[in-house]
């Protein structure tokens, strides 16, 4: 019986048609010692032993079995040509924005609109097929790949919202707007998609709280050590994330990493326990985290080892933490909000 295999050192380096990759060999390492409150995730050289053993590659057909709760480093589309169909539940997309940026050993150039949408077709496509009926798709975008992101989506999707969440720290402009906001598309194969609107709810300080003058009663609040709140549903806009930093327990070296908060949201909106997740650009590995800490099933597809041994890292802290950042007592918080989660769950 075939067997995966484990990552082999002898990186494979494959060419996209649409996005251009320049690779550079030199390993980017960090010259200045961090400072001792830095909590930023990093890899030693036991590190690196150690994960590699746990990050697999594949060159045949795979069971559903075979797939779960693992990292495979490779190209996307090299890879799920061999994952079974309609196995997937929830597919996440953080795809590289159409910037001028560097992802440790890739560098990215710009590309027009049309060829940006083209690329996406390109590798959009081998995925489909891993979709089941009842399955949703979330897709992230800046403000400029958004038109060509859509253009695609509704090609092969129903797209149900769009999501804007907010950047806590904007990209300066001299000449132009600060740029903190980015999109998520949410799509479904169909109308029939799980959506746990109760999973997923806000708790907000109410800065005017209204009594019911009869009963003298809190309406639509409620009143704990930690202060006067409000519950309520989530809309499209998102206020509440903070990006991972040097002091976040959750951050890594990667430059586009996502809050596991705002994985934490769409997993528990559009998945349920044991459905199966997948990222076909895993990053450091954020959604596969969320995933195993929420009790769901992962597969995660990276082309940089790096960060493959960073997502693996993250993995193994999550048997020992599996606390989210922000999500407290089942329900989402303000930024900044720490104190008063503390003190709501005293009696």
């Amino acid at each position: 019986m075939k067997s995966l295999r484990f990552y082999n050192f002898a990186d494979e380096l494959e060419r996209r048609r649409f996005l251009p990759i320049i690779f550079s060999m030199k390993r980017i390492e960090r010259s200045r010692p961090r400072a001792p409150r830095n909590r930023t995730i990093t890899l030693s050289s036991s590190d690196r032993r150690r994960l590699t053993r746990k990050i697999f590659r594949i060159s045949f057909p795979v069971s559903l079995s075979e797939m779960l709760d693992r990292t495979f480093c490779g190209g996307m589309e090299e890879v799920v040509r061999f994952f079974p169909s309609g196995c997937v539940d929830l597919l996440f997309l953080d795809p590289p924005y159409n910037l001028p940026k560097s992802f440790h050993r890739q560098k990215y150039r710009r590309l027009t609109v049309q060829q940006y949408g083209e690329w996406m077709d390109s590798w959009l496509r081998p995925l489909l097929r891993l979709l089941k009926p009842s399955s949703s798709i979330y897709c992230c975008s800046d403000w400029r790949t958004s038109i060509p992101v859509a253009q695609v989506l509704e090609k092969y999707f129903r797209i149900q919202n769009r999501i804007t969440w907010e950047r806590e720290k904007g990209r300066g402009a001299k000449r132009n707007w600060k740029n903190c906001s980015e999109d998520i598309w949410f799509c479904t194969m169909t109308e029939r998609f799980v959506f746990n609107l109760g999973a997923v709810k806000i708790r907000r300080k109410v800065l005017a709280p209204y009594v019911d003058p009869e009963t003298e009663r809190p309406k639509d609040w409620h009143a704990s050590q930690g202060g006067k709140y409000r519950t309520t549903h989530p809309s499209n806009l998102w206020t509440d994330l903070t990006v991972p930093f040097w002091s976040m327990p959750e951050n890594t070296d990667h430059p586009t990493q996502k809050p596991e908060k705002l994985l934490a949201r769409v997993l528990l909106a559009s998945s349920e326990k044991g459905g199966v997740i997948l990222d076909p650009f895993l990053g450091s590995g954020t959604t596969s985290v969320v995933a195993k800490k929420l009790g769901r099933r992962y597969i995660g597809i990276e082309r940089e080892k790096e960060y493959c041994l960073l997502a693996e890292k993250r993995l193994a802290l999550a048997d020992l933490d599996k606390t989210i950042q922000g999500f407290h007592e089942n329900v989402f918080w303000e930024r900044n909000s720490l104190p008063e989660q503390r003190r709501s769950g005293r009696k």
